[in-house]
């Protein structure tokens, strides 16, 4: 043991005075000490915020996690259990898990963002068969519209594949007359569907 000097003892390690000793100044915010905690933030603040932003690598991102890293200790101060470690070391790991849990967050925002950006929208078939039926059922009323010739060349043609000549053949009427009876209803057709020329 070193000698002694004048009353006083000395010791081959520092004790922390109560006022800076992280784990106190722990176990009094625990208590409800709001000076205590303002005194350990004074102390570790820097620290904690030089981990987050090792981390976080953006400057305003940092100083937001770590405030709400210190948000976490004042309000888990009950939680710190001295004999699992000290009490910087607790308040680093929140720091740290919180770092990490932004880092995530922003990664998982950034992939979303860029996994919409890149998506094709569907096609919507709901909207397809809505327009398919409509226009069927325009394309019914103006076929009705047409006289009893002109609908049966017309129906013949376009719906079951017949030629022109095949068409005269199965009607027997003459080749000019079912051009024209053609022509006729598709001009019909035409006015009857709104479709410009």
């Amino acid at each position: 043991m070193p000698p002694l000097s004048r009353g006083r003892v000395y010791r081959s390690e520092p004790v922390p005075e109560p006022a800076s000793d992280p784990n106190e100044l722990l176990n009094r915010v625990a208590r409800g000490d709001e000076a205590a905690f303002a005194t350990l933030y004074d102390l570790v603040s820097a620290r904690l915020y030089g981990l987050v932003l090792r981390v976080v690598r953006d400057p305003a991102m940092a100083e937001e996690v770590a405030q709400e890293a210190m948000v976490e200790v004042w309000r888990g101060a009950t939680r710190f259990d001295q004999a699992k470690g000290s009490a910087v070391s607790w308040m680093l790991t929140i720091a740290h898990r919180r770092a990490v849990d932004r880092v995530r967050s922003e990664q998982a925002a950034s992939d979303r963002l860029r996994k919409a950006a890149t998506v094709e929208v569907a096609y919507d078939d709901v909207v397809e068969q809505a327009t398919t039926r409509i226009e069927r059922q325009q394309v019914r009323r103006c076929i009705a519209g047409l006289t009893e010739l002109q609908r049966e060349a017309v129906l013949l043609a376009y719906y079951r594949g017949y030629t022109y000549r095949e068409v005269s053949e199965l009607l027997n009427t003459p080749l000019p007359t079912i051009k024209t009876r053609m022509r006729d209803g598709l001009i019909r057709l035409r006015d009857c569907l709104g479709v410009t020329a």
